[in-house]
């Protein structure tokens, strides 16, 4: 295949893929509303796309679900592995069963090649030596661009979405804004962000769900010191167990089959900060994958213990 027309096809990739998420997310039930390419000092411009129940009424008060990766959540025809979450589905169900307390979910899109850059936990990067932190810096994904670029940006990264977003959605929609009421979530990279945000801004969140965290932070688990680094981190960051609620899972196929050793470290970090069952969940899965598909299937289990009444 020549080089000119494997352009062509990755091109045509890119303009069907830009053009399907262009569209706003068909829901079940609820609606979406989008604020298009919205715009920070910190970090590039996005899509959030903020689902509300059906009924949503501005004399109602809402708690607030952030959720990472935005734009997986709703629609699987839009997306390039046809696979969504089922947010919209499965807040409904539980909020008809009268389960879960009022609530709105903001999906906050990635933005591609800069996801890994903004999602890896700074603090636990910058505890490494010089030496790894080049070694990390180094990798590259696919040979393409390096992984995390110049190097993680999750501090900007919240501070858009505490300093940025948040104020926005707590003015334009029936909110409770409080720590109380104020969640966030998120799979693979995403729950590692999740995890950071909590530990970083106890007092804005007050739990996170954090599924097939990615404790590898790479692709390998060799010679590999990230996750001692964000074991470490959470140990001396984790927010105080009498008003926060943290969830974990993991499965044991695919990305997931590495995470089960690492997980089993954080646990008894969890155990030893004071965390029992009242405020901490984490989850095995056997057969679980590392996909949407997973996380759509055992989606009801967190929302649950954020947001069970």
């Amino acid at each position: 295949m020549s080089k000119k027309f494997t352009f062509l096809i990755v091109a045509f990739l890119v303009l069907v893929t830009g053009n399907l998420l262009a569209q706003l997310p068909k829901v079940a039930c609820g609606t979406v509303e989008r604020l298009e390419n919205f715009r920070s000092e910190f970090v590039g411009p996005r899509n959030v796309d903020i689902w509300l129940p059906e009924g949503y009424s501005a004399t109602k008060k809402y708690n607030v679900l952030y959720m990472h990766d935005g734009q997986a959540l709703y629609d699987s025809t839009l997306m390039w592995n046809k696979q969504e979450w089922g947010v919209d589905e499965t807040m409904c169900k539980l909020l008809n069963e009268k389960r879960i307390k009022d609530c709105i979910v903001v999906g906050i899109w990635n933005t591609g090649a800069k996801r890994f850059p903004e999602y890896f936990p700074q603090k636990a990067f910058y505890s490494l030596t010089p030496q790894q932190q080049e070694k990390i810096l180094a990798i590259g994904r696919d040979k393409g661009a390096p992984l995390l670029g110049n190097g993680p940006v999750s501090n900007n990264y919240l501070k858009f979405l505490v300093t940025e977003l948040k104020p926005y959605i707590d003015s334009h929609y029936s909110t409770m804004p409080d720590q109380q009421h104020t969640f966030t979530m998120g799979s693979s990279m995403g729950a590692l962000i999740s995890m950071y945000a909590i530990c970083e801004y106890p007092d804005v969140f007050s739990g996170a769900a954090c599924l097939s965290t990615h404790w590898p932070g790479t692709f390998t688990t060799e010679d590999n010191p990230i996750p001692a680094a964000f074991l470490q981190y959470l140990k001396t960051h984790l927010p105080s167990p009498n008003n926060h609620k943290i969830y974990f899972d993991y499965g044991s196929k695919t990305l997931d089959a590495m995470y089960k050793p690492y997980q089993l470290q954080a646990d008894t970090i969890m155990k030893e900060a004071g965390y029992s069952e009242r405020n901490w969940i984490t989850r095995e899965y056997p057969g679980a994958d590392h996909s949407e598909n997973s996380w759509r299937k055992r989606l009801d289990v967190p929302l649950l213990f954020l947001l069970g009444k």
